[in-house]
Formats: structure tokens, C-alpha cells, sequence
């Protein structure tokens, strides 16, 4: 433990870092990054409103706020680094495509976080990832029970108005019309509550309807 201590302070005193770059520094820095993603992760699992939900992506949200820790420590500590740190993210590439704009929140609210935590402003990195987690979580708790479901219906000339009577008490509103041979075909977004959890049966009991499906939209 000795000879590692002492070659992290002969490698500090070689960079010309700055004095309060100690070991324990590092170490606490890198520990509230990595606690603050942890929670992130935690959020991101558990009340994720997605189609899809990607496990490599939550994994990469606490590495993204640990590495962002690690760099915001190298650049806040000399010079020299800074700039050659600067030099080499710049010609970095991303290509991934970011399909939830959700997820997009979630990086930056995991690099945020880094940054915060290699500053050194621990209890202010904490403090927002706590306010933050309790924001989202309460968007989320609030928005389950009003959801957006599109319904796809098909049905025969004679069974229109009846329909409309019952999507019009549904608060639904129409997203797209098709006829062929005879049939008709109606796309149409409804807030699904539940004042109007049997509309999907309301709408199979109108006379002249074929064929309901339901699907919730989330976006994607």
C-alpha cells in the first residue's frame, strides 16, 4: 500500500498537479460519482416509460457519470492535460442513435452529475440526483394511470355513428380513415383512464363492428 501511495504522489508531483489532488481526493470523488449513477441506474430501471427497456444502456449511464468524473478531475488539475483532453474529445465520434429522447436526459443528467462530483461539490451532486430522482419518479407515478393508446377499428358502413358516440365519450380523436370493399378502417388516439377502462368492449359491442385491436403508444 506504501509503494502505491508513493508512486501516485511521485506521478502527481511529475504532472505539476495541483496540491489538493490527493488519493483520497480521487477516491471520494470517483465513489460519489459512481453512488450518484448507481441511483440514476436504479430510476432508469425501475420507471422506465419506453417500448423497449435496454439494459447496456443503463450500465452505460453510470459509466458516463464515473468517466465524466475521472475527466473533469484530469482537466481541473493541470493545464497540459486540459488541453490535450479537450484535443482528444474532439475528434470523437458518436454514431449511436438515441431512440427515446428520454434517454437523452438520462446522459445528461449522468454527466452533469460527474461533473459535479469531479469538482468536488459532493453534498450539490447528491442533492440534485436525490431532487431530480423524486421529480421524475413523481412524472411518472402521475402519468400511469392517463396513458395514450391508439385503437385500430374496423367495421361496416352502418355502425359509424354509433362509433362516434362511443370514441366522443372517450375523449378519442381520429388519426386516420380507410374504405376498401365495403369495410372501413378507423385509427383513432384515446386517453385511457379509468373512467373509460371498458372502451375497447364498448366499441366490440357496437353493431357492425369486425375488429377492434388496442395498442399504447409510447412513442416509439
Amino acid at each position: 500500500m506504501q509503494s502505491i501511495r508513493s508512486v501516485l504522489r511521485e506521478s502527481i508531483e511529475q504532472l505539476g498537479l495541483v496540491e489538493h489532488l490527493t488519493v483520497a481526493y480521487i477516491l471520494v470523488s470517483l465513489l460519489c460519482a459512481a453512488v450518484c449513477g448507481l441511483i440514476i441506474y436504479l430510476v432508469y430501471k425501475f420507471f422506465y416509460r419506453g417500448a423497449v427497456y435496454s439494459e447496456n444502456f443503463a450500465v452505460l449511464i453510470v459509466m458516463t457519470t464515473v468517466v465524466t468524473a475521472f475527466i473533469v478531475i484530469t482537466i481541473g488539475s493541470n493545464l497540459v492535460l486540459s488541453l490535450g483532453m479537450v484535443g482528444a474529445l474532439s475528434i470523437v465520434r458518436f454514431r449511436s442513435a438515441v431512440k427515446d429522447p428520454l434517454d437523452v436526459g438520462f446522459l445528461f443528467w449522468g454527466i452533469a452529475v460527474g461533473i459535479t462530483a469531479g469538482a468536488g461539490l459532493y453534498p450539490f451532486a447528491l442533492i440534485a440526483t436525490a431532487a431530480i430522482s423524486l421529480l421524475y419518479i413523481l412524472f411518472t407515478v402521475c402519468g400511469r394511470g392517463r396513458r395514450t393508446f391508439v385503437i385500430v377499428i374496423k367495421y361496416e358502413d352502418a355502425a359509424e355513428s354509433a362509433l362516434e358516440e362511443v370514441l366522443k365519450t372517450a375523449h378519442g380523436r381520429m388519426r386516420g380513415k380507410a374504405k376498401y370493399k365495403g369495410e372501413n378502417e378507423l385509427t383513432a388516439d384515446v386517453r385511457y383512464s379509468k373512467k373509460n377502462a371498458d372502451i375497447l368492449a364498448k366499441i366490440t359491442a357496437v353493431e357492425g363492428v369486425t375488429s377492434a385491436v388496442m395498442v399504447e403508444y409510447t412513442g416509439e
